[in-house]
């Protein structure tokens, strides 16, 4: 659903931002007995300014990692169906969400307006996956592309627990959500850069991003495109991608 875009706490400042993640409500899931690996199943969660989330978990079935997947602007959870897939298989919790607006998600956006309530989406999603029970403490990664990378780049300085992003197109800024400084406070931690020959804005970005942080790595893809379209233009990302998840988080 596109509307107008949800009023919240304030998200410029990082300690207001802190604050409103630890307020997520996750209590659904909280004690939540782990089922078998299999089939993805819809869940839902609330940001911290109310909104009403909605994801897809997949279950590793037993204690494992968790992955939080982002998507793009006006997308979907579903363009990540493939790449959750696999990381569940090799043995990754999963959480592909849908944000605010988007999907089976409430909430609005205006889409020529402020976005950086969106922030306040991938907190929550990060906070239910550090409540569960059967995902390793302190093992959390994000995969995101274009907002949904910079959005991650957010969270990821503002929560310890994730220690390995997958930055699928980043912009140092995408329509008011800028990521340097968040990058330089990630500051060490695993970082994986991906950016197409053919979207020169994207790869000057991941460039600049590389330069921030001593856990970065850079990979980029010809002729590949945007964002989640560069999983369709190049089949070999999907397992990069699940092995880079593997390399730093398992």
């Amino acid at each position: 659903m596109i509307g107008g875009r949800m009023a919240g706490p304030s998200i410029g400042n990082p300690r207001r931002l802190v604050a409103a993640w630890a307020t997520v409500v996750v209590a659904a899931f909280v004690g939540f007995s782990p089922g078998l690996a299999g089939a993805a199943r819809t869940v839902s969660l609330r940001a911290a300014d109310g909104t009403t989330l909605s994801a897809a978990l997949y279950e590793a079935g037993h204690q494992a990692p968790g992955v939080v997947l982002v998507h793009m602007l006006t997308r979907t959870h579903a363009d990540w169906n493939g790449v959750a897939d696999a990381l569940q298989e090799a043995g990754f919790t999963v959480l592909a969400l849908d944000l605010r607006g988007h999907g089976e998600s409430g909430g609005g956006y205006d889409p020529s307006g402020d976005l950086s309530s969106m922030q306040l989406d991938v907190q929550a999603a990060v906070g239910l996956l550090e409540a569960r029970s059967d995902v390793a403490k302190g093992r959390i990664g994000i995969a995101g592309a274009s907002i949904g990378a910079n959005l991650a780049v957010i969270a990821a300085s503002n929560t310890p627990a994730v220690r390995s992003l997958a930055l699928l197109s980043p912009g140092l800024d995408y329509r008011g959500i800028k990521c340097e400084a968040a990058m330089r406070k990630y500051g060490t931690r695993q970082v994986l850069l991906v950016a197409a020959s053919n979207d020169p804005y994207a790869l000057r970005s991941v460039k600049q991003l590389a330069t921030l942080g001593t856990g970065s790595e850079v990979l980029t893809l010809e002729g590949a495109g945007h964002g989640t379209t560069m999983l369709g233009r190049d089949p070999d990302l999907a397992p990069r991608l699940v092995d880079w998840f593997k390399k730093t988080l398992l």
